[in-house]
């Protein structure tokens, strides 16, 4: 039986309150919440989900909106109940007769143009510390465009694993099973899946035949190059998802290690693994980034992926909730984390090896100073590849048009991709 509509906007105040204390990550407040209520049916947490979601992309433009109707902005459980019927369209039958007016004055709003008439913090839906700094690094397209595009959800894309299938054969599938998809423009493994269908059932998933990567994402692997019977090594492995990319780029051949300080990441990765038919992949959990049992493969890989820890503000459309839980002061010790990793882990190479060094973060301190620095410090040993040539090479399509400087860079409001960031270097022999 499906829930009153009042009582989903109850249950979506309620929870749009507990994700606004910052305690823990949106989409974990979103998992726990959901355990706590497994009378909620899966259409009604997809309404609640993305009814928050699309809150915490677009608060300050809907706090405004409803302050010129209401006069107040007040942190309260009314002001929660306003935000989340502004954001669902199928929950507004549940508005009292008092709500009723100031949501329809907030949707007038929301429906002409007042950017003009809005501060700049609200147009963009940014924090002021976080505009500022992509304003002074002159965002190709301008912070507006990309601020834009930030505020949009981002799309599913899929990576075709080709241990078990061709991306022609995937599409097929998922034309038959009803669901909208396209190739990805650039990744040559990609496919762009319409709207939002739930894909765990459907064989091509259960058996393995793609995997759920964003276009960006896959494009970090292909520029590692990854060949059959090399030793590689994913050394920021987190969820997986890059390490089944080269697993499948190797075809299942040679050694592939999957290193993280997290043991319940690598854990939760095997599953995965075989889903994937994937074989050769040898987890281990590190103590850190200096882990001593590093050092028996010093000189030794072929390829070393750096994925490293940052801010994670290229994910913006994914998670929203990020913009909120950084500042400049979390923000601060990150640079010199991903030195150190980076250092570490350019010692697993051997003569000709390739390093490549990756974040998801929008921020130059993260991205272009973390690899000049690395290229000054490590010059005897290491020479910056060009992206581009990289890519042309694992057959990229506009491969030219994701380049700045000889380095991967990606933008939502330009390439719809998350945002990320990339720098190739080859050890000398």
């Amino acid at each position: 039986m499906q829930a009153p509509v009042h009582a989903l906007t109850e249950h979506g105040a309620t929870l749009l309150q507990q994700i606004w204390r910052f305690e823990h990550p949106a989409d974990a407040t979103v998992a726990r919440y959901f355990r706590e209520h497994r009378n909620l049916g899966p259409r009604e947490r997809q309404t609640l989900s993305d009814a928050v979601y699309a809150v915490l992309r677009d608060r300050p433009r809907m706090d405004w909106w409803l302050q010129q109707s209401v006069g107040t902005k007040p942190p309260n459980p009314a002001h929660a109940r306003l935000l989340i019927l502004l954001a669902a369209e199928a929950l507004r039958p549940a508005a009292t007769d008092a709500e009723r007016p100031l949501l329809d004055q907030a949707v007038a709003r929301s429906q002409h143009s007042e950017a003009a008439a809005m501060p700049p913090e609200v147009a963009h839906a940014l924090p002021a510390w976080l505009a500022e700094r992509l304003q002074a690094q002159n965002v190709p397209g301008g912070l507006a465009a990309l601020a834009e595009a930030l505020r949009e959800p981002a799309p599913l894309d899929l990576r075709v694993n080709v241990l078990k299938a061709r991306r022609p054969a995937v599409l097929q599938a998922l034309a038959a099973a009803g669901i909208g998809a396209a190739p990805t423009p650039y990744s040559p493994l990609g496919i762009r899946v319409a709207g939002k269908p739930s894909l765990k059932k459907l064989p091509l998933f259960t058996e393995g035949w793609a995997e759920v990567q964003d276009e960006g994402s896959q494009l970090l692997t292909l520029l590692l190059g990854a060949k059959r019977n090399e030793m590689v090594a994913d050394f920021c492995a987190g969820a997986g998802g890059k390490t089944l990319a080269l697993a499948a780029a190797m075809r299942n051949t040679g050694r592939l290690y999957a290193f993280d300080t997290s043991a319940h990441r690598l854990e939760a990765l095997q599953p995965r693994l075989q889903r994937a038919g994937v074989e050769q992949v040898h987890p281990m959990a590190l103590a850190h980034e200096r882990d001593e049992r590093l050092n028996r493969l010093a000189g030794k890989l072929d390829r070393v992926l750096v994925d490293a820890p940052c801010s994670g503000l290229g994910t913006l459309r994914r998670s929203p909730d990020l913009k909120w839980r950084q500042n400049a002061a979390t923000l601060a010790p990150m640079p010199a984390l991903q030195t150190d990793i980076l250092a570490s882990a350019a010692r697993l190479l051997k003569p000709g090896g390739r390093l490549v060094y990756a974040t998801c973060s929008l921020l130059e301190e993260e991205n272009e100073a973390v690899a000049d620095a690395f290229t000054t410090a490590h010059s005897r040993d290491f020479v910056p590849l060009d992206a581009a040539e990289c890519l042309e090479k694992a057959g990229v399509e506009q491969a030219q048009t994701l380049s700045r400087a000889g380095k991967l860079r990606l933008w939502p409001h330009i390439h719809g991709t998350d945002g990320f960031f990339a720098a190739i270097w080859q050890r000398k022999p």
